[in-house]
């Protein structure tokens, strides 16, 4: 404890690395634009930083600059996403420079696999033990309609089920994750989860019939466009109910999800997802996904 409190008092910034301001947003969507699906989730927050500043964004975006031009930048708010498309490792050496003057604020690190793990490797020594680091995250995009026949029962979830559908959220959190989301009425999982509903990024298949219980409706599927940004629609949250799995209704499913994103929301539909859930993986590639990279996340 005391080498550490020592080492917080140590000026940790490199020549290059500092934490961007308004003015800069245009040059960091920019560096975003090089690789939009791999850059998806750090360039939604910068969007919603340039339309309404980086003060009400709820996070900092720090930048890298190489012979005064902005070459990479990291999102730093609830999950720190390094975004490097010249895989210059003094980029990853000013991140972590101000990730350890600035101390752990993220309960994740998440983004294209080398950044992330360059970065925790860097920050390891100094920051709290991570919970589980996930090193191999197939990312998969399509940008064509899908190869096989859409759900036509998957739709947009409507707010008036937001009580149907946050414990199938839930449920899908603590099988990927490990434990539960759930926090009150006003959590930031719930108010999440509200929000995506309400801004039409939630997409759920409903059984009331015959498949339900007496007088009960069941979220069968479900699946949230997590991050939309520079022309990439992130599908995240996808999760089928127990008991009608092996009934084909995650790649009919996301089928439809790809169908309904590519035509509403954005051109290239992307997700990623742990290297050994083989039965999604086999499901997104006979939806028509390829492999376009790999992402990493470190959870604490």
């Amino acid at each position: 404890m005391i080498g550490r409190a020592r080492e917080s008092t140590i000026d940790w910034r490199p020549a290059g690395g500092r934490v961007l301001a308004d003015a800069d947003l245009a040059a960091a969507l920019a560096v975003c634009a090089v690789d939009p699906v791999a850059s998806v989730l750090a360039t939604t927050r910068i969007e919603a930083a340039a339309r309404g500043g980086l003060r009400r964004s709820g996070g900092q975006l720090w930048g890298y600059e190489a012979d005064g031009e902005l070459v990479a930048v990291c999102w730093a708010g609830v999950n720190l996403v390094p975004v490097v498309p010249t895989r210059d490792p003094a980029a990853l050496d000013a991140f972590a420079a101000l990730g350890r003057s600035h101390g752990r604020r993220s309960s994740s690190i998440v983004g294209v696999d080398w950044a992330v793990l360059g970065l925790w490797s860097r920050l390891a020594p100094i920051w709290p033990l991570a919970r589980e680091v996930r090193a191999d995250q197939p990312s998969y995009v399509i940008d064509h309609e899908p190869l096989i026949e859409p759900d036509p029962l998957v739709r947009l979830s409507v707010p008036h089920e937001y009580p149907l559908l946050l414990p199938a959220c839930v449920r899908m959190f603590v099988e990927e994750v490990g434990y539960s989301p759930v926090s009150g009425f006003d959590g930031p999982y719930e108010v999440r989860v509200r929000s995506l509903i309400n801004e039409g990024r939630s997409y759920v298949r409903v059984d009331d019939g015959e498949g339900a219980r007496a007088g009960t409706s069941v979220v069968v599927f479900k699946a949230e466009l997590g991050a939309i940004a520079g022309g990439v629609a992130q599908v995240q949250g996808v999760w089928v109910d127990p008991s009608y799995r092996g009934r084909g209704l995650s790649e009919s499913g996301m089928a439809a999800v790809v169908a309904a994103a590519r035509r509403d929301v954005a051109p290239v539909v992307s997700l990623y997802a742990n290297h050994y859930n083989d039965r999604a993986l086999a499901a997104y590639r006979a939806v028509g996904f390829r492999q376009v990279g790999t992402y990493a996340t470190v959870l604490f």
